[in-house]
């Protein structure tokens, strides 16, 4: 009896030191503290994040309609001029 409770202990020991040296190691609590702490800066400039993205988005826009207007002009197919009329009809 003496000895299974000696090896328990010895087991227990040997289990809290492994344990120990995982929380040196890895640190949980610190890492879980800076995961919070980064999605609190992501949740206060998401709308900054948001204005800048709509921003490039309608920029782009405005090159793609720019670019889309400079083929039409310089396209000898008149179908694709949209505001001038078919010269054949």
């Amino acid at each position: 009896m003496r000895e299974e409770i000696q090896e328990n202990l010895k087991r227990l020991v040997n289990f809290l030191n492994f344990a120990r040296s995982f929380f040196i190691r890895k640190n949980p609590f610190k890492a879980l503290a800076m995961s919070l702490i980064t999605s609190l800066k992501e949740m206060l400039t998401i709308r900054q994040k948001l204005k800048m993205a709509k921003y490039r988005v309608s920029y782009h826009k405005h090159q793609l309609y720019k670019m889309e207007n400079l083929i039409a002009e310089n396209n000898e197919h008149t179908f694709l001029k949209g505001k001038n009329l078919n010269e054949t009809r």
